[in-house]
């Protein structure tokens, strides 16, 4: 398990009766190993996890691990109402084949410091995996703050990487100043990967690599290798979409964009509709506006 590079955090692709379209996710998998990605993140935010049932979770696991046949690792996103059912998906996806975790913090319920410790590390401590702590404060109301992860990583040798999604990249330079290359930090929100790569980041959890994986890469690679010029000039082309992932409604923004680049669905299950009217308009514009203004850095091809 590498934790570095571009990985997607998935969609869940519904059928018409919104059951889960497995034939379609499988090929959408295939599609984003072809272009490069280093990594699949499943059951997340984004893939409409909170909607699943255990059992449909399981199920997605082993649609993606036989999808990319051990090509790239899947890593399998860890949130429950209760750390009880934390665990006892944490053991089943490590069955199933996962080859990581990414633990996020209870749904619902926000509580302190020595709480959201004892429901991390009983994850932790239920799997041999290694795993990503995703912080994003902003949706789950639970801040895990830069000396708090350093005591879970002085403690728990398989905590190995942070998906960092407060928008505010100074946290990647506090983790570095308190551990070191001990943790992988990994960007967490789409409009703010050239600069948390600057800031020492070592990867992307991104939304939009949904609907263009290629640029996604690119942007990755650019910005990595300190091609300031054209990572800026792709960066500013795909802002526009990136800021998509920002959004309240970000999961069925980025469905949308899928939906009309042909790469996806815009079915989300409720409570979420599909978007209508000035939100579904602007979505479309600036879909449009990118395809007509794709730059050439970005096209099949480049060499970086």
């Amino acid at each position: 398990m590498q934790w570095t590079g571009v990985m997607p955090a998935l969609t869940t692709a519904f059928n018409e009766d919104l059951t889960i379209n497995h034939a379609f996710v499988a090929r959408h998998a295939q599609w984003q190993v072809e272009n490069g990605v280093s990594g699949l993140i499943a059951l997340g935010s984004l893939s409409e996890a909170a909607t699943l049932s255990f059992e449909e979770k399981l199920a997605l696991v082993d649609t993606l691990v036989a999808a990319v046949d051990r090509k790239i690792p899947v890593v399998a996103s860890i949130s429950a109402l209760s750390t009880a059912e934390a665990v006892a998906l944490a053991k089943a996806v490590e069955a199933r084949g996962a080859r990581g975790l990414m633990i996020l913090p209870p749904y619902v319920y926000k509580g302190d410091w020595r709480e959201m410790k004892a429901h991390v590390a009983a994850v932790l401590q239920a799997s041999s995996l290694p795993a990503m702590l995703y912080n994003n404060p902003v949706s789950y109301g639970t801040d895990f703050l830069p000396r708090q992860i350093q005591e879970l990583a002085e403690e728990y040798p398989t905590f190995k990487a942070v998906k960092e999604s407060t928008t505010d990249v100074r946290r990647v330079t506090a983790i570095r100043a308190l551990l070191g290359d001990r943790l992988a930090i990994f960007v967490g929100v789409d409009d703010a990967i050239v600069e948390g790569i600057a800031a020492g980041a070592c990867g992307w959890v991104a939304g939009l690599v949904n609907a263009f994986p290629k640029e996604s890469v690119d942007l990755f690679r650019l910005a990595g290798t300190g091609k300031n010029a054209e990572a800026f000039e792709l960066y500013r082309w795909f802002l526009p979409l990136l800021r998509l992932d920002t959004l309240p409604k970000f999961i069925q923004h980025i469905k949308q964009v899928q939906q009309e680049v042909g790469t996806g669905f815009a079915r989300v299950r409720p409570p979420r509709l599909e978007l209508i009217g000035e939100e579904l308009e602007a979505t479309r514009t600036a879909v449009r506006q990118a395809i007509a203004r794709r730059p050439a850095v970005a096209m099949p091809g480049v060499t970086i």
